[in-house]
């Protein structure tokens, strides 16, 4: 569309819904090319003063099928700001709406960037979550703190030195009867602070050597590190 064309209709007081059917196109096309002209409606002016967004406006381009971008640019308003009204109205676009949440299964599905849609769970402050990138925020944490008692632990078996793989490496109770939990156990899921105290109790172990202790064909020192039974 020409510059000077769009400009005078917009001048004139037309709204881009009418423009759009003068010229027979969508909505959105308008909106394009008055921000390729960098363009805005005049009946933006209209809320500027207040503040707010009218329900009926913000409505009928969201009916329109405009984007949030597409309305901050056809209102001359950020892109915050046209999603708090939006949100205010209880409306939301048809984009959003194709992403937003459907149930089957009894499964809460919604759309996540990472894995498409999935299903969701609600968080302790009220927001939702994608069930499959939580898990694996927590399989990172369990990383995370394993590998810093690790490396206060010495970072290798205490029996035979190995230490090529962090998942390889055990935390064995020197007194059973102090366990309070198993770190293996969900234990990592816990605070630092309360890991790192279970982990004192321990000795650190290679699995090998943790099923040997276990099976009584190494048994430990009472002073500390592990031993070959003979």
């Amino acid at each position: 569309m020409e510059e000077a064309w769009l400009r005078s209709r917009l001048e004139s007081g037309r709204s881009i819904e009418s423009i759009a059917r003068e010229v027979g196109k969508h909505p959105s096309t308008v909106v394009y090319w008055m921000a390729k002209h960098g363009l805005v409606s005049s009946h933006s002016a209209l809320h500027a003063a207040r503040g707010a967004i009218e329900r009926g406006q913000l409505e009928r381009l969201v009916e329109d099928g405009l984007t949030v971008e597409q309305i901050a640019t056809a209102l001359d308003r950020g892109h915050t700001t046209i999603r708090y009204w939006l949100k205010r109205h209880g409306l939301a676009t048809k984009r959003a709406r194709s992403l937003t949440e459907h149930v089957a299964g009894g499964d809460t599905l919604r759309f996540c960037r990472r894995h498409g849609f999935t299903p969701f769970v609600t968080t302790r402050d009220g927001h939702w979550r994608c069930k499959r990138c939580r898990v694996q925020a927590v399989s990172d944490r369990r990383r995370r703190v394993k590998q810093i008692l690790l490396e206060e632990a010495g970072g290798a078996c205490v029996l035979c030195g190995y230490d090529h793989y962090a998942g390889a490496l055990q935390f064995h109770h020197v007194d059973p009867e102090a366990k309070a939990f198993a770190l293996a156990d969900g234990g990592l899921a816990r605070s630092l602070e309360r890991a790192r105290a279970e982990a004192a109790k321990c000795i650190l172990v290679c699995a090998n050597c943790h099923a040997e202790i276990e099976a009584g064909v190494a048994t430990i020192a009472p002073t500390g590190p592990c031993r070959s039974a003979t």
